[in-house]
């Protein structure tokens, strides 16, 4: 079965095509996002590009040894790591940040005096430098099998377990400190002179040690007003009282000034340059040729993911934000949100490391785009070269994240989509009533014409012209033109056997009277044979004249004929009576089980219809057997006349009770029968069964071959 592909669906489906608006949107607002992703790029990179012109040519903020290294050896030129805040000088490292990464291990490959004898250290420790406000803190857990402390009455501080602290002060002296402690709790710190016997106590230099199930730790800070930019340690080990020292393991060589280490603070003075960007969503790095940071500020990893400036994009209508709050799951779900809170561990607090930060320390600037830690957002990052006597001593690092442009790019693709969507929705909704509007006005014509003219052809109602000035209008203007010459010929052709009958009789009863003159006068045999055949063909065109102004006469009979209840079963076997009479030879049988059945017309016309149809019977059935039987199903009377003969030809089934319909053009007729045929019988009879509200049909039957003619009547309660 094929599918219809109505007016309304094939509207439907061109405004289908308003769904490559939104998926041209989509596109503007991508590249849109590149534009946006490209611009933040150049001001990222102005941005370092500023701060990095701040920094050139100004030696006094890396004038210290430990920014000038040719190179950097790991555990001995140390890094001072920024501290968020103070520590607590207890003991415990629980307060560094990050303690196991920030830490360094010295053990055998920092081994400066060993003079154990055993096969392995009994002797290493961990230690960690802070900076915070204006203090250098230091952490040491030192991993020691046996402690000895400094004796209570002992003078000499070198003779028990000890951490040593030397370093340049501010002014270039060498200064060396101990710290020897008579038992756990706070420590005692002293200064070791050259040109002094006893040493003398440091207070500046605060702590705490803290034994341990594997030894002690040191917890302890200087003012950065002692120290400079170089500086060594190193732990003693002694396993008996008043012993010396059997193994050392140092940062460096605590002996001279020479053989000590450096130690880089990152730079208050820098940071005081850079401290401003802490106020934006950007996070700022300073580092120096060995990529240690310097200063830092900023923080990117808290980013609300919102520009400032873009706060009007959320500007709505009330009703579109209505519909914004109805699809805000949607968007949720469809859309990159910019993440609320994101890890990033690539750079820790010392080293900050990557392809562009390695190209700009070779004098090239560059920008990146990378993912954090956690895959949840997307950073760009750029270096840009300081420049301090032509050579490149550092750069400056900016990181961003896209979670503005996300924003910027989720709110106009918000709007745009609301926008469409309400756009599109009113675009089919429109089109949907428009096409039903044109379907129903299309449907409402074919109505009327279907209406207009019967199975019959008849006209029935005239098709009201349209008012409408378009071109359904215009069609319906045509449709009632010609409907209404079609009822025009038609009620010419019902009016003209009327017509003809009335113009034929007088000329057929001059001939008739002629005829009759002539043959009381004398005539030869040939003559009178003549006139005999004359005045049988006149009979035959009398009667057909007569049949011809049946139909018409009854028409309108029918309209002037009242409506009466009478007794459908009464009328049937008085008719059939008759008919036994009529028809010698023929075997009427009649099966019938209803007392009675009440219908609503014209007894008379009824039996005329009954007359017809019978009639037609009779002269088509082979054996002479004709059946008549009723029925009443669902308040109807049905009334079957059948006989045994020829079916009905293919083609004539429907126009059998058609008006001029015969089908005894091939028969031959019966001896008492020379009677003309016009086909008018049977169409006399569909009007008689319209007349009583009911309808007649012919249908084929088998076994044995003939035809059934079924009459169909409402009853009457």
């Amino acid at each position: 079965m094929a599918i219809r592909f109505g007016l309304r669906s094939k509207l439907l489906l061109l405004s289908s095509f308003l769904v490559t608006i939104p998926w041209f949107g989509y596109q503007y607002v991508w590249e849109m996002e590149k534009y946006l992703r490209f611009g933040q790029e150049q001001t990222i990179l102005g941005t370092a590009r500023a701060l990095a012109t701040a920094l050139h040519e100004r030696p006094n903020l890396f004038n210290n040894q430990a920014s000038f290294l040719p190179s950097v050896e790991k555990g001995k030129d140390l890094y001072s790591y920024p501290l968020s805040q103070p520590i607590n000088l207890d003991g415990q490292h629980f307060d560094w940040p990050d303690y196991l990464n920030k830490a360094h291990y010295y053990g055998a490959d920092n081994v400066l005096n060993d003079q154990s004898t055993g096969n392995s250290l009994s002797l290493n420790y961990t230690a960690a430098v802070g900076k915070y406000d204006k203090y250098l803190y230091f952490y040491l857990s030192v991993v020691d099998d046996t402690v000895i402390f400094r004796d209570q009455n002992a003078i000499s501080v070198l003779l028990n377990d000890r951490v040593e602290l030397a370093f340049i002060s501010p002014n270039g002296e060498f200064q060396r400190y101990v710290i020897s402690n008579k038992n756990a709790g706070w420590l005692d710190a002293f200064h070791l002179k050259t040109n002094e016997k006893y040493p003398s106590r440091a207070p500046f230099i605060q702590g705490k040690w803290l034994n341990t199930n594997q030894g002690y730790n040191i917890e302890l800070r200087i003012p950065l007003d002692n120290i400079s930019d170089t500086l060594a340690f190193a732990v003693h080990d002694v396993d008996q009282p008043f012993s010396e020292t059997i193994t050392t393991i140092a940062s460096a060589d605590t002996t001279s000034a020479e053989t000590l280490g450096t130690i880089l603070v990152p730079s208050p003075e820098i940071e005081r340059i850079v401290k401003g960007m802490r106020y934006t969503q950007s996070s700022i790095w300073v580092v120096d040729q060995h990529n240690r940071v310097l200063a830092r500020a900023g923080d990117i990893t808290n980013a609300e993911g919102l520009w400032h400036k873009t706060s009007g994009i959320a500007d709505q209508n009330e009703w579109h934000s209505k519909i914004s709050t109805w699809l805000t799951p949607l968007f949720e779900t469809l859309l990159t949100q910019p993440p609320k809170y994101f890890v990033d561990q690539l750079y820790d607090a010392q080293n900050v490391t990557g392809e562009h930060i390695e190209s700009a320390l070779l004098g090239t600037p560059q920008s990146q785009w990378r993912l954090s830690a956690d895959k949840k957002a997307v950073i760009l990052t750029a270096a840009y070269p300081i420049y301090i006597n032509n050579q490149v001593k550092g750069a400056v690092i900016v990181e961003e994240t896209n979670n503005g442009i996300r924003t910027v790019r989720n709110q106009a693709l918000e709007k745009l989509f609301t926008s469409i969507l309400a756009i599109m929705l009113f675009g089919i909704l429109a089109f949907f009533f428009f096409a039903s509007r044109i379907t129903n006005r299309i449907r409402a014509l074919r109505n009327q014409a279907e209406q207009a003219i019967d199975e019959h052809g008849r006209i029935k109602t005239l098709v009201p012209a349209a008012t409408t000035n378009d071109e359904i209008g215009d069609l319906s203007r045509s449709f009632s033109t010609a409907v209404s010459r079609l009822n025009q010929y038609n009620q010419y052709l019902e009016n003209m056997s009327s017509r003809l009958s009335h113009e034929l009789r007088t000329p057929i009863a001059i001939v008739r009277t002629s005829l009759e003159n002539l043959s009381l006068q004398p005539l030869p045999e040939t003559t009178t044979t003549t006139v005999a055949r004359a005045q049988g063909g006149l009979t035959r065109l009398n009667l057909i004249l007569t049949n011809m102004s049946e139909a018409t006469n009854l028409t309108q009979m029918l309209k002037n004929t009242d409506y009466v209840t009478f007794d459908i079963i009464k009328v049937l076997e008085g008719c059939l009576q008759g008919y036994q009479q009529i028809y010698h030879g023929y075997n009427i049988n009649f099966h019938n089980a209803i007392d009675s059945a009440s219908i609503s017309g014209s007894p008379e016309h009824f039996a005329q219809l009954l007359d017809k149809v019978f009639s037609n019977a009779v002269e088509f059935s082979n054996d002479q057997q004709i059946t008549v039987s009723t029925a009443i199903k669902q308040q109807r009377f049905y009334l079957y006349i059948s006989n045994n003969g020829e079916h009905l030809p293919q083609a004539m089934t429907e126009r059998l009770f058609d008006s001029m319909v015969s089908i005894r053009e091939n028969r031959q007729e019966l001896e008492q029968d020379k009677r003309p045929h016009l086909g008018l019988g049977l169409y006399i009879a569909r009007l008689i069964c319209e007349f009583h509200q009911g309808t007649i049909k012919a249908s084929d039957h088998h076994n044995p071959a003939g035809v059934t003619i079924t009459i169909e009547l409402p009853i009457v309660d």
